[in-house]
């Protein structure tokens, strides 16, 4: 095969705007900029940290059916475990935001990194959406009759039923994860390649400042 006809083969264009774009040392790094060790950069690690979490929790419950936990004091725990896994990502997610908003993280070449993780909080607020649709109990069936009203007058109620707690289940274990779940692997693989934002009083070209 010809360098031109492999130049415009997807595997080849994805592999050299990825892989071969990447060294190891960028992947795994073993050091890192002296001003990583500010508490603001840890709320990115602490946010994957509860994503972990939360998507093990939902795995545990969903291996009963949508309602078990309601009657099962394992249920309740692990349910629970759920709850706050979603309560401190959000959180975590909220402090990363609005801290990398103030170090104008989109600085040096990094407006994608910006972007995945602004689309990561946005579509996490509709999995967020849905956990509460399937809970099987008045609060769900509450939020589920408000909801539909909102999304009936932007005109996609067709599209996205809340009354439906068949769809709500579906996207809330299968699809909605799965889409965040590549936006953030995505968003870590931006920030490996283009390093972590310095802060804005911050010559990131000063040498001597690892740790």
């Amino acid at each position: 095969m010809s360098s031109s006809t492999a130049s415009k083969n997807w595997t080849a264009r994805l592999r050299k705007s990825t892989l071969e774009s990447m060294e190891p040392e960028d992947l795994l790094p073993d050091t890192q900029p002296a001003y990583v060790a500010s508490w603001i950069y840890v709320f990115g690690v602490l946010t994957i940290a509860a994503l972990v979490m939360l998507i093990a929790t939902g795995l545990v419950l969903t291996l009963e059916g949508p309602a078990w936990w309601h009657v099962s004091s394992v249920g309740h725990f692990w349910n629970s475990m759920h709850l706050w896994s979603v309560e401190l990502f959000f959180v975590f997610m909220v402090v990363h935001l609005w801290g990398k908003f103030w170090m104008a993280a989109w600085r040096g070449k990094r407006t994608a990194t910006w972007v995945t993780g602004v689309i990561a909080f946005m579509t996490s607020i509709v999995t967020a959406l849905t956990g509460y649709l399937i809970q099987t109990n008045f609060d769900s069936q509450w939020i589920a009759t408000e909801a539909k009203d909102g999304f009936n007058a932007m005109g996609i109620g067709a599209f996205f039923n809340t009354l439906n707690t068949g769809q709500a289940i579906l996207l809330h274990v299968a699809l909605l994860p799965l889409v965040v779940g590549v936006i953030v692997v995505w968003h870590i693989l931006l920030v490996r390649r283009k390093g972590v934002v310095p802060p804005i009083d911050n010559d990131a070209t000063i040498e001597g400042g690892a740790f």
